[in-house]
């Protein structure tokens, strides 16, 4: 990895995905770029000073001289932010996505992340049951009983310094800000996306990086995308201040090679001590950090939650 020198000249560098590679290779004229993508994932408009003591030339100084990262063709490492064009001249604030952890089966683990137990002893040992200590945001990737799953909303979320809606959610979010479709990545050497009704996905394609990509859309996924009809202020189950949006909601099922095998665990993982359900034994397991990202189609907005994959040892 290198950076670009942008304390002179605005410098562009740009690579071609995979596929735009691919088509090239051929050498038969069917190479012709028709799409592109920009993104500012190193930019804190945070530095953007407007107290600066040399004028408003310099307000945006810091933001112009930070360093770019040289482009590269991981797909899963770049482009997080991409930037997007709207027609509209009249938006103050546009909606995100945040991860709901207000409900007692969507908290996450106390190491932050979601924990998927890949085999059924692996459930069994910390999964727990009525009166013992439960481990939070375990999803069971094998056995696929879990009351855990992972929880988006979408809306707009501007707050004033009191942490009051700036827009009551009371109002309607414009239907041109409402994220009708998602997608949603996986690594799909570790496991694939269910609903929480316990219906496999199809996944839409693999890259080379293996890399999964699965779409779900408002009206047609409904188990996975569905609109948010909370209008409450101040509601305890909600992540979102202002106007609401839609709900993306999801499981994650364990590969078969996690679930039959060690051998990912031990190229790309390692191992932990966890206490089991009973809040005293201790267990070693294997685990691999990964990720699983949800993008809006309509806003880009996209959202990267963390995922350890557990197994015991």
């Amino acid at each position: 990895m290198a950076f670009l020198d942008n304390s002179g000249d605005i410098i562009l560098d740009a690579v071609l995905t995979d596929t735009g590679r691919m088509r090239l290779a051929r050498a038969d004229g069917s190479f012709k770029i028709v799409k592109f993508a920009l993104g500012d994932d190193e930019i804190n408009y945070e530095n953007y000073n407007l107290n600066h003591a040399s004028g408003s030339s310099y307000y945006d100084l810091e933001v112009l001289q930070t360093p770019i990262l040289e482009a590269f063709t991981n797909n899963s490492s770049l482009m997080k932010s991409k930037l997007i064009s709207m027609s509209r001249n009249d938006l103050l604030y546009l909606p995100v996505l945040k991860w709901n952890q207000t409900l007692s089966n969507t908290a996450s683990n106390a190491s932050g992340s979601m924990l998927v137990a890949v085999d059924t002893s692996t459930e069994a040992a910390f999964a727990g049951g009525k009166g013992t200590n439960r481990i939070d945001g375990l999803i069971y990737g094998a056995s696929r009983k879990s009351p855990y799953r992972i929880r988006v909303d979408q809306g707009i979320d501007a707050v004033d310094s009191g942490q009051n809606a700036i827009i009551s959610p009371a109002s309607a979010l414009d239907a041109d800000l409402v994220e009708t479709q998602y997608m949603i990545q996986i690594d799909n050497r570790f496991g694939n996306i269910r609903s929480v009704n316990d219906s496999l996905a199809s996944v839409s394609f693999v890259d080379d990086d293996n890399i999964a990509s699965y779409y779900f859309s408002l009206g047609t996924d409904l188990e996975i995308v569905k609109e948010n009809t909370s209008r409450k202020a101040g509601a305890p189950d909600q992540v979102i201040a202002g106007p609401r949006g839609t709900i993306c909601e999801f499981q994650i099922q364990s590969s078969l090679e996690l679930n039959t095998s060690n051998f990912l665990f031990q190229q790309l993982g390692s191992r932990l001590n966890m206490y089991k359900n009973d809040g005293k034994t201790v267990a070693t397991v294997y685990y691999i950090d990964s990720t699983v990202r949800i993008q809006g189609a309509t806003t880009g907005y996209s959202l990267d939650l963390p995922v350890r994959f557990i197994k015991l040892v």
